[in-house]
């Protein structure tokens, strides 16, 4: 019989995990109930999170802002300070699942999830993330790049445990720009994702970029050359088709069943082109109900 243990404190997880170091841990669940469904799941015991509220605060601390690993995406999509800071966070966190998904899903699960698609990661990339890790032993930050290490695989080491995420203000940049392309409107797994970030003049030159793609490789896509190329032009069509062929070239997606590989070169270059028009950037979103963004 499956046991399901929730600590109250971490002293009490350090503890559950000492006299069982296989037992499987999780937060919000929504991934790992579908593989119990199809009867995935071995482990025969089983640590929630939810109940350790060390895990769930959202706070500024030292100038940074720190998400606990087991805040939900619908507190955090809620929160003043996610939305006065990280508007390229809460234009994706608008567009990921359903309501009951972002009421349930928190952003540690998300992350250690680890999926191409997963839709906080793309903004969590150009917002240059620290992973915070900790076990009994003591604790380290790792930056999301070297956490990730494929689809479905994370460099945590037996009897660690993700304890949120934390990100610098990113103050310079004046554009946060979120975007997916999937089968529908609302509800969808990303064929491609994009998250951007810009500092634009108002002359409308590029003085600094930070691109992000997800669904379109093994883990989320980044490239150098591409925001080098960008900086110091100006934010025009011609400028952004040319990074954009760059961008097909760079990308390194699958065939699968939801779209071709060749589709999702395709997408990702457009993608980038939506930031055409953009010359006179705001970080300003307009306040609407996380359904309207749907």
């Amino acid at each position: 019989m499956r046991q399901v243990r929730l600590p109250q404190t971490l002293a009490d997880l350090w503890s559950l995990l000492n006299k069982d170091p296989t037992a499987l841990i999780f937060s919000g669940g929504t991934d790992l109930f579908v593989k119990m469904r199809a009867d995935k799941v071995a482990a025969s015991t089983m640590i929630g999170l939810e109940r350790l509220a060390a895990l769930r605060d959202i706070r500024e601390d030292n100038g940074d802002i720190r998400i606990g690993a087991c805040a939900t995406h619908e507190n955090i999509l809620r929160h003043p300070l996610i939305a006065a800071h990280l508007p390229v966070l809460v234009q994706a966190l608008r567009t990921l699942g359903s309501p009951p998904i972002r009421t349930m899903g928190t952003i540690g699960g998300n992350i250690c999830t680890a999926s191409p698609a997963g839709d906080t990661l793309p903004p969590l990339y150009v917002l240059r993330a620290e992973v915070e890790i900790a076990s009994s032993k003591g604790s380290r930050s790792v930056p999301i790049p070297d956490f990730i290490a494929g689809p479905g695989q994370i460099r945590l080491a037996a009897g660690e445990i993700v304890t949120g995420v934390r990100v610098k203000k990113p103050a310079e940049f004046n554009l946060h720009h979120f975007e997916k392309v999937g089968q529908r409107k609302s509800m969808s797994c990303a064929v491609a994702g994009m998250a951007a970030l810009l500092r634009v003049t108002p002359s409308g030159a590029i003085e600094a970029c930070r691109l992000a793609w997800g669904s379109v490789g093994p883990t989320v896509m980044t490239d150098a050359g591409i925001e080098n190329f960008l900086t110091g032009k100006i934010l025009s069509p011609d400028t952004l088709s040319a990074a954009a062929r760059q961008v097909t070239r760079m990308v390194m997606p699958i065939d699968d069943v939801r779209a071709t590989a060749d589709y999702r070169r395709t997408v990702s270059g457009n993608l980038l082109l939506r930031l055409s028009g953009m010359e006179n950037p705001t970080i300003e979103l307009k306040r609407q109900s996380p359904s309207e963004g749907m």
